[in-house]
């Protein structure tokens, strides 16, 4: 054998390393969407067409019938860990979250795959689809098929189909003045993604961040059956503020915030203080801060915290006052032990004020 059949076959590069951005930090910053969606023509009228693009909404809802109606999604992004599994599991599980949202209950995926076949083996790449599969499968559904590209970056999602009753519907604009905010999961993700690129985050917290991640929101499918739930958001790449901000306009009110109220995940305060961030949080306040009152004096690591993107993250429940803690026990019992009241809804101009 030559010493040139000895040479060490070429490492495989880190995920992370390969894209730009990762996860739902990748998201077009809110105001420069703006700009874009407002050189769309607007949708014709389609009397079936239940939820469409008016109000920034999670999916689109069809009425198929008196008993049913389609929720239909996209969503994709860059890595946001290196373990290409884990990054599998992450994008389906937050693909699927947008259904869930809707108070809808997914049927069937299809996958968005695009590669750079030449820096990926097909065995990695197989093993991002296996972790995608693997999510779907606890939730029920299968990936019937989609698409893949030979792509710049590797980029992973799916194409999730639902089906919820058409008087069940939960949207982002039906929160009604009194209304409670419940979110049910702690905040953080953005932060960990950052340190994890830094190498600053440890294995308790990498382990959080995977946990947080992966944990499917399907509690949102039985949200339409609990009396006084009224609105329903995700809370992803936008972050609380941005998301809390899409139910305030949505809903023609203000919201109100509790800091201090909103959970942490493990150790992220912590690296907040100490700078850890990502540019996400920075563009989500460029785009959105002149709706927000309060953030004076507030400490630049909290206001990061409020804007820090959230790849897969909780729910957001407008929900009456005298049905809050019903709602907010079966959202803890369905596995979401660190839900918690993080503010509610007032009258006002449609705008976030933050309290203490």
């Amino acid at each position: 054998m030559s010493p040139l059949d000895q040479s060490p076959a070429p490492a495989t590069p880190r995920l992370t390393s390969l894209a730009h951005g990762g996860g739902c930090g990748c998201k077009i910053a809110p105001a420069v969407l703006q700009d874009i969606l407002k050189a769309m023509p607007a949708a014709a009228n389609f009397p079936n067409l239940l939820v469409g693009t008016e109000t920034s909404d999670d999916a689109a809802v069809w009425k198929l019938n008196d008993a049913q109606a389609l929720v239909a999604t996209t969503d994709f992004f860059m890595p946001v860990v290196d373990d290409p599994f884990d990054f599998g599991r992450i994008a389906a599980t937050n693909a699927l979250s947008d259904v869930y949202a809707m108070g809808g209950t997914p049927i069937l995926a299809l996958a968005i795959v695009g590669m750079p076949i030449g820096q990926l083996s097909p065995e990695i790449i197989g093993q991002i689809l296996a972790g995608g599969a693997s999510v779907c499968a606890a939730a029920g559904v299968p990936v019937a098929g989609g698409h893949s590209i030979d792509s710049v970056e590797p980029i992973y999602g799916l194409v999730a189909l639902g089906l919820v009753h058409p008087d069940k519907v939960l949207t982002n604009r039906g929160a009604r003045a009194g209304d409670v905010l419940i979110l049910t999961k702690p905040l953080g993700v953005g932060v960990y993604s950052a340190a994890f690129k830094q190498e600053r985050l440890d294995a308790e917290g990498y382990a959080a961040m995977i946990a947080s991640t992966t944990q499917l929101n399907a509690v949102g499918g039985q949200l339409g059956d609990q009396a006084g739930v009224h609105a329903v958001t995700d809370v992803t790449g936008f972050g609380l503020l941005g998301h809390a901000l899409e139910m305030a306009r949505g809903s023609g009110l203000t919201v109100e915030l509790s800091v201090a109220a909103a959970p942490l995940l493990p150790g992220v305060e912590a690296l907040a203080q100490a700078g850890v961030r990502t540019g996400a949080s920075t563009r989500n306040w460029a785009s959105y801060g002149g709706d927000v009152d309060g953030a004076e004096g507030l400490p630049d690591w909290r206001r990061d915290l409020m804007t820090d993107p959230q790849t897969s993250g909780g729910l957001l429940i407008a929900v009456a006052a005298d049905r809050a803690e019903a709602v907010l026990d079966l959202v803890r019992r369905e596995g979401f032990g660190r839900a918690a009241v993080v503010g509610r809804m007032a009258q006002g101009a449609p705008r976030v004020r933050l309290t203490p």
